[in-house]
């Protein structure tokens, strides 16, 4: 889902729609329909939440971190841009040592290594064709989707999918609002296909991943999203006509096997029962 709305996205800047716009509707369409469905259902109750402000705080970065993953794929062939959004989990783990302290053993700082191997490999000097402006944005999408990932996470543990959804898409259209009368504009029947699917895909992939992150651990999604690259890259081909150069084939491989040992290091630590410190004072 969320591999074809960027390919939808891409399509619409190719045919004059404005960013801002895009991601006003992307964030309407969600807010609008989870609204009519609940209503319809009876169910308004599922989005009351005790927690407004997190919500609010959820939908500042998620919105901010969405521009930077709808911009890049503007500036760069999906395929690139995909890959790139995959060092998220290696900006989890220096957010995890930044923000709450954590230690960090040889695996996990390994990994990082490895990763920031495959984004120099993948901005090489063989890479002529790729934009600087799209690697800084695509970078910084990665580093606002893993402080998105630890904040929903966090969300989801009292929260609902859909009540999470649904706040930060009426959040979200509320201050992409204010953007509207600077670039709205008129559109043809193909180019409202192409906005409504955005946010119809948007909202699906956001309640699956959502709902992900509540039932399954962080991990086990991670791996799963590494599906992305071959939908981006078959997309890619037949839309854009658009394959993958050398350095994506060598720096691709270094960022996902990087976020692969960082999920099952995290997986290992979570099963590791907790160390006494009085029976166990050499443990570290």
């Amino acid at each position: 889902m969320l591999a074809t709305m960027l390919m939808m996205v891409k399509l619409s800047g190719e045919h004059g729609v404005a960013l801002p716009e895009t991601m006003f509707w992307r964030q309407f369409v969600p807010a609008l329909t989870l609204l009519g469905w609940l209503a319809a259902r009876g169910e308004l109750h599922r989005v009351k939440t005790a927690r407004p402000r997190l919500h609010a705080q959820r939908a500042l970065i998620g919105t901010s971190a969405m521009f930077l993953t709808l911009g890049v794929v503007q500036l760069m062939p999906l395929a690139e841009a995909t890959v790139l959004s995959f060092t998220a989990p290696i900006f989890a783990v220096i957010l995890s040592v930044a923000l709450l302290g954590e230690k960090v053993g040889r695996w996990r700082l390994g990994a990082v290594l490895l990763g920031l191997a495959g984004v120099i490999a993948i901005a090489g000097p063989d890479s002529d064709n790729l934009s600087p402006l799209g690697l800084a944005v695509g970078l910084g999408a990665a580093f606002g989707v893993a402080l998105v990932s630890i904040q929903v996470r966090q969300m989801a543990r009292t929260e609902e999918p859909i009540c999470v959804v649904f706040w930060f898409s009426t959040a979200g259209a509320a201050m992409l609002s204010l953007l509207l009368p600077f670039y709205v504009s008129s559109h043809d029947a193909y180019e409202w296909a192409l906005i409504g699917g955005i946010g119809l895909t948007g909202l699906l992939g956001q309640l699956l991943l959502t709902a992900a992150l509540r039932y399954g651990n962080v991990s086990s999604v991670i791996v799963m999203d590494y599906s992305q690259i071959g939908w981006a890259t078959l997309w890619g081909w037949l839309i854009f006509g658009q394959l993958p150069p050398d350095a994506l084939w060598i720096g691709g491989p270094l960022i996902v096997a990087a976020g692969l040992i960082i999920a099952r290091r995290e997986q290992v630590l979570h099963r590791r029962p907790p160390i006494d410190p009085q029976s166990a004072p050499n443990a570290d």
